[in-house]
């Protein structure tokens, strides 16, 4: 879900740029801001291997780790109302000069003592991490001549469409933190068996993926079928995995999502680093041959 969010910006980002007017080449760039502002909420997660640190050995494992990292994975990081506030000193920040980056400061200082305050100092320290990581896409876009209200609205679109991404596949965000209101109080449940839920939530995350590679093929002026090879389709023989492996669910899920990813090498090359290599090619192909799969899958497993 991690990329998911990230490349979801950039679709929202390099779309709404182009459909404004705006160059391919510059639709392109700022996608790659709003894309990398939907991916900062998840610094929270940095808390995790600090968390495994501190406490018991038999800890670390990949149970584990997650474990640690919901105590405060998806907290006020998901939060809309600070987004709304991050993004607006985000915007400052872009300005470059002295006494907006001060403001833009002083606001992360008071998010972080508010959530400090409210949640304790682990939730401070995310939030101080979270504060850095957007005015370090800040920079990034004043370093690319984007202009601060233009980064404003990158990040609003970045910090607010990732929160609605978690939705299906964990806890609900608390939307309006930190005010105690809940929004939505418990997981959007796709499908009452869980198996079927993953499934269902996965083909959301590979529509995702298509939708971030379309716009960039679309904005070179090209179409995803001259990038797709036919060895992509060897991926409907993962409809035999489901004989094999446990039926996946959301708590217990890597060995079918690392599995099926891991059949996009289908569309690696060859000779990966040689000259003249067609990377756009082997990640079409590839993740080509990832759909197949997880759709043979899911047939297969609709058929037991």
């Amino acid at each position: 879900m991690f990329v998911g969010h990230a490349l979801f910006g950039f679709a929202l980002g390099a779309l709404a740029a182009w459909w404004l007017g705006l160059s391919r080449e510059r639709a392109v760039q700022l996608g790659v801001v709003a894309g990398l502002f939907a991916a900062v909420p998840d610094v929270d997660i940095v808390y995790a291997p600090f968390g495994l640190l501190v406490g018991a050995a038999e800890n670390l494992t990949a149970d584990g780790f997650w474990e640690t990292a919901n105590v405060v994975h998806r907290g006020p990081t998901h939060s809309l109302v600070l987004g709304v506030v991050l993004a607006a000193a985000a915007g400052l920040w872009a300005t470059g000069s002295r006494a907006a980056r001060i403001g833009a400061l002083s606001v992360g200082v008071v998010l972080t003592a508010l959530t400090g305050a409210l949640s304790g100092p682990v939730a401070a320290l995310v939030t101080a991490v979270f504060v850095v990581a957007a005015l370090a896409v800040a920079t990034v876009a004043q370093s690319r001549d984007i202009s601060p209200r233009t980064v404003t609205g990158l990040a609003l679109l970045g910090l607010l469409s990732h929160p609605f991404g978690d939705l299906f596949t964990g806890g609900p965000p608390p939307f309006l933190y930190p005010f105690d209101v809940t929004v939505v109080a418990e997981r959007v449940l796709l499908h009452p068996d869980p198996t079927t839920h993953l499934l269902a939530a996965f083909a959301i995350e590979l529509a995702t993926v298509w939708l971030a590679v379309w716009t960039y093929v679309h904005l070179r002026e090209e179409t995803l079928t001259e990038h797709v090879r036919p060895r992509a389709a060897l991926g409907i023989g993962y409809a035999a995995a489901v004989l094999f492996l446990p039926a996946p669910t959301l708590e217990r899920s890597a060995h079918f999502v690392f599995s099926v990813l891991a059949l996009g090498v289908i569309g690696a090359p060859v000779r990966p680093f040689s000259d003249g290599v067609d990377w756009l090619e082997t990640l079409v192909t590839g993740l080509a041959a990832v759909t197949v799969a997880a759709l043979a899958y899911a047939m297969a497993y609709g058929a037991l």
